[in-house]
């Protein structure tokens, strides 16, 4: 079964969870190259400003106010969408929340909040789009993590709820393509990204956190999603560092794991100490994150070569082609000087 996606300035997008970060730039590029867009996400004011930015700009949108961790909320986006707009084609799931603690600091009640929000948010964005995007066909993109392979000191909660997205996304693909429905289903595994989850983010540890260096602009997951919204795929990974990741961790678990504890701790930790726990946002909303950068700014690269070449197809396979070519002159260059030296 072929699968046929619209291009973006044709489709009607949602994207919950825009408030800020990822979502957010999605949001905003989706816009820019003309799709009309549904955002949700629980921060009123950050959807406020995001559809006030949007429209500034020429764009289409409008904003619903849902938490990921409620069903009948989710669905509501999807409900209310169709009545207002009467179609869906993209559903674009990136609500997430997080917790920096060791397993022994987390409490029952941080598990089971993250785990609703992170992972039942997702198959919740799922069941609520599927019963609409199945009609006409459209795509369905989970933003999950590389910790969905390998997840790295105090983030036990989040990295489960991201391996939970991962076996989800691997059984949903597999049922919709025996049941031959029209339907894309896509999971972007971003790196490290400056977004402001570093600073929202429950903190039960003496400083305030900071991902594991090379940090990406939320651009080059944007980029990712974008391309999976006219382009029928698996699995993209948005960061190139991501792709080490993954690799290590399908060769040999066991120097991922080992890599893991060498660099989690140091990594993670900044010269900014803390006095107490942060809250932050695991169970409300705080205001001033209401943005698409964390505090990285001068850190983050704004380009990434291998997701480039992910997402741009052609010149990828034009490079393959090139690097073949090269590398069989390469090879009878060789193999003749080789004949030559035998023959004298």
């Amino acid at each position: 079964m072929q699968i046929k996606l619209k291009p973006i300035n044709e489709q009607l997008v949602v994207v919950f969870g825009a408030s800020s970060g990822i979502g957010r730039q999605a949001a905003l590029d989706f816009a820019e190259r003309g799709a009309k867009v549904v955002v949700a996400a629980r921060s009123e004011n950050g959807l406020k400003s995001l559809v006030e930015e949007i429209e500034s700009k020429g764009g289409e949108a409008y904003y619903l106010i849902a938490d990921a961790a409620d069903f009948s909320q989710v669905k509501n986006v999807a409900d209310s969408t169709i009545e207002k707009f009467g179609r869906l084609d993209t559903w674009v799931h990136s609500a997430g929340t997080f917790i920096f603690a060791k397993v022994e600091q987390t409490e029952p009640e941080e598990y089971k909040r993250l785990i609703e929000v992170n992972l039942l948010g997702q198959i919740y964005g799922a069941k609520a789009a599927l019963p609409y995007l199945r009609q006409s066909g459209g795509a369905l993109i989970h933003i999950s993590s590389v910790e969905a392979w390998r997840t790295v000191p105090y983030q036990s909660a989040y990295g489960a709820s991201k391996h939970g997205i991962n076996g989800f996304v691997q059984a949903l693909r597999a049922e919709l393509t025996h049941d031959e429905v029209p339907v894309s289903v896509t999971q972007i595994l971003p790196a490290a990204i400056n977004t402001p989850i570093y600073d929202k983010g429950r903190n039960k540890t003496p400083f305030k956190p900071r991902p594991v260096p090379p940090i990406y602009h939320p651009q080059i997951v944007s980029d990712a999603i974008l391309y999976a919204a006219e382009n029928p795929t698996t699995d993209l990974i948005a960061g190139g560092a991501g792709v080490g990741v993954v690799l290590a961790e399908r060769f040999s678990p066991r120097l991922a794991e080992w890599i893991t504890g060498l660099i989690g701790f140091i990594g993670q930790k900044s010269d900014e100490k803390i006095d107490g726990e942060y809250a932050g946002s695991l169970f409300e909303t705080v205001a001033g994150f209401d943005t698409v950068e964390g505090r990285f700014n001068d850190e983050q690269l704004k380009s990434d070569p291998i997701t480039w070449l992910s997402t741009h197809p052609s010149a990828k396979n034009a490079l393959v082609t090139v690097g073949g070519i090269v590398g069989g002159l390469i090879t009878w260059r060789l193999l003749n000087k080789n004949r030559g030296e035998n023959n004298e």
